[in-house]
Formats: structure tokens, C-alpha cells, sequence
């Protein structure tokens, strides 16, 4: 499907027709159930990414859920990416599918990035309590249309906790990433603190990375700023942000303990991805620094906005998930209000269920169980 809908932004943040002027122009693929018609739909949409080659809303849709697997504005190049404007794109997604596919039932089917994103789109249908992005630009958040349950499937908390605990700290030169501290660089075999780590390194790490990250909003702001007053509001410019992928759980199995592969991580092996250009947040242009990968700025975060969704929810861990920290999905269910949320624990599933059909055909009909048994399958 191709969505089209106003934009409302002053600005334009994306190449080619994808921002238009004056139009916001989206697409999404929609598998139907086979044999009979679905009353109930279920919209996956990640931030940045789509995930229609995903073995997951394929599996729904055979196991009878209609599915919409839904691109953002910024689908496959999160560089400039707002979360703000993300969640306009999935609002003009859910109101087409009531008002013109004539849906009955929407659930969003939070999977990896997508969890966070859908708890923080829901709470704004909810509650709308935004008018402006992290950078200061209007944005007008009001009547987004609300879905119906909340799926929260192997995701993490926000893309900006995530970076906070992935970036390396051992960096000490944002122009140089070669100028580093021996003693925080988890892939230097001169660093005297190797796994199993002691709670002190953990501790002195984890603090290096947050202050890494405040450093470079404070750059980022400031830089803002700047620009602003030369060149006017609408002033932007670009970042690269090296060595994005560091932490210590990847070497270390005592440290919030599952069944993920140790040394190997969801981009394969985390000293080779801590440096490839596919790194998280390694482009980045200011605003959507603020926005995504600001732990202090962005507005999305799942652990702080599941407090004000109150529809019913369906939080699943994959037990062997070498990409969410298992602590993430339960942070999330414990904080919902929800009267109806229910845990479902996926015993040595990994991230994307590669190669583990099994476990994959686990999750999808634990998954429809679940909405079956809370009238959620129309």
C-alpha cells in the first residue's frame, strides 16, 4: 500500500518523493489471512526499518491474522529520524485502517524497535502531552486514533537506553576514535579488566558511557543553537558517532543472565559491528539525535510512557535474545496499569527466531491464544 497524507512539519528531513513537498508519503505491505476475512489487524511498524521480510508477521498472518507491516517516512535510513513525526506516520496508518479498510480491532505489534514506538504512540492516542520535539519544534500530536491492545514482542525500552548501554565508552576523541582509554575498550587485550567483570568495572563502565552520551548532546545542543542564530530555525547539520556498540553483557554471561550466544551479538560479532558503518546512531543529524538517541531528550521511552496505556498487553521474551536486555521487556510489563497484561517466555528463542521454527510457531500461537482469549480476534 502507498499512504499519503499532509505534512504538517515546517521542515524536510528525507530525500526524494518520500517528503514531497506539502505530502508525507509512506508504504506498507498488507498480508491477509487466508480463507476467511479478519476482523482484526495487526500494524507492525519499526522506526526506521520495515519488516516484511521477518519471519514473524508472515507467521501471524498464516495463523489467520490479517497484517500490516507499516514503513515510517524514514524506512531503511534513520539518520534524520524525529520519533515525533514517526508517530504522525503511524497514526495516518491506524486511521486509514479503520476508516477505509473498515478494521474493527488494531493491535500494535510492537516487535524490537517497534515496542517502544508503539508504547510511546499509544500513550499520545491515549494522553496526548507533547507539543514540541526534543529540539524544540512544534509539533501537533493531538487525535491520533488509539488501538486496541498492545503487543510488546523481544523489544527494548527506547532507542535511547539502548544506545546508553550499546555505546563505548573508551572513546575520547569524537574526531579521532583511535585516541581511546585502554581500560573501558572491551575488545583491547591491554585492558586488565576482562570477564567475568567485577561490579566496580561495571559501574565505572556504565558511568563512562552515560557521560560519553551527555557529551555529545551537549555538543549537539550547543551546535544547535548556533546554526540557529546564523542560518534561521529551520538550520540542521549532520554527525557521525563512532563506535556504537559495546557492552559488557556481550562477553559476559553473569550479567543479567539468558540463553544468548556469548561473544556474538544481533549484528553479529560486537567488536566488528562496534565499528561497521551499519554501527547504531553512527549518522545523525541533530535533531534526531535529540529525539532518539538522547537518553535525557528523547520522548520515547517504554519504561515511562506504558505508565498512561491502559489497553490490554501481551509482553514477550525471548529467552536467548542477544539483542534486548531481558530486563527491558519485564521493565515494561511490571509498569503497565494495565487490568489485562499477560508474560509469554519463549525458552531459547533468539532475537529473530533464525533458524528455530519451532520456537517461532510457539511465539505466533501464544500470540493468537492470547487475543483469541481477550476477544481481540475478530
Amino acid at each position: 500500500m502507498h499512504l499519503a497524507y499532509p505534512e504538517t512539519s515546517a521542515r524536510r528531513e528525507v530525500y526524494g518523493y518520500a517528503g514531497r513537498q506539502g505530502m508525507v508519503n509512506t508504504e506498507g505491505i498488507r498480508f491477509r489471512a487466508p480463507r476467511r476475512p479478519s476482523g482484526t489487524l495487526l500494524i507492525y511498524m519499526h522506526p526506521a526499518s520495515t519488516l516484511q521480510l521477518l519471519p514473524v508477521p508472515r507467521a501471524m498472518a498464516a495463523a489467520g491474522v490479517d497484517v500490516l507491516c507499516a514503513g515510517s517516512r524514514y524506512a531503511r535510513n534513520d539518520t534524520p529520524l524525529v520519533m515525533e513525526l514517526v508517530a504522525l506516520d503511524l497514526g495516518a496508518y491506524v486511521r486509514h485502517a479503520r476508516e477505509v479498510w473498515g478494521y474493527r480491532t488494531i493491535v500494535l505489534a510492537g516487535w524490537s524497535g517497534g515496542g517502544s514506538l508503539s508504547v510511546f504512540y499509544q500513550s499520545l492516542a491515549e494522553s496526548p502531552t507533547i507539543s514540541r520535539t526534543p529540539a524544540g519544534d512544534p509539533v501537533d500530536l493531538t487525535g491520533l486514533p488509539a488501538a486496541d491492545a498492545l503487543i510488546f514482542h523481544a523489544a527494548h525500552l527506547s532507542r535511547a537506553i539502548v544506545l546508553s548501554e550499546y555505546i563505548d565508552p573508551s572513546v575520547l576523541d569524537e574526531n579521532d576514535p583511535d585516541i581511546r582509554d585502554v581500560e573501558l575498550d572491551l575488545y583491547d587485550p591491554r585492558n586488565p579488566n576482562q570477564p567475568p567483570y567485577s561490579a566496580e568495572f561495571v559501574a565505572r563502565f556504565r558511568a563512562a558511557q552515560l557521560a560519553r552520551v551527555r557529551r555529545r548532546t551537549r555538543y549537539v545542543r550547543g551546535l544547535l543553537d548556533q546554526i540557529r542564530v546564523k542560518e534561521g530555525p529551520a538550520a540542521e547539520r549532520g554527525l557521525v558517532t563512532h563506535r556504537t556498540l559495546a557492552d559488557p553483557r556481550f562477553l559476559d554471561p553473569a550479567l543479567e543472565p539468558n540463553d544468548r550466544t556469548i561473544g556474538m551479538c544481533f549484528l553479529g560479532r560486537p567488536h566488528e559491528a562496534n565499528q561497521s558503518p551499519a554501527g547504531m546512531a553512527r549518522y545523525s543529524t541533530l535533531r534526531a539525535w535529540l529525539s532518539q538517541w538522547s537518553v535525557d531528550d528523547t520522548n520515547a521511552r517504554a519504561d515511562l510512557n506504558i505508565t498512561g496505556v491502559h489497553v490490554p498487553l501481551l509482553a514477550i521474551e525471548n529467552s536467548a535474545d542477544d539483542a534486548v536486555p531481558k530486563s527491558h521487556v519485564s521493565a515494561v510489563y511490571e509498569a503497565s496499569p494495565s487490568a489485562v497484561k499477560d508474560y509469554l517466555y519463549i525458552k531459547g528463542a533468539n532475537h529473530y527466531y533464525a533458524d528455530q521454527p519451532q520456537l517461532l510457531a510457539e511465539a505466533v500461537q501464544g500470540t493468537v491464544d492470547w487475543l483469541r482469549r481477550n476477544d481481540l480476534a475478530t
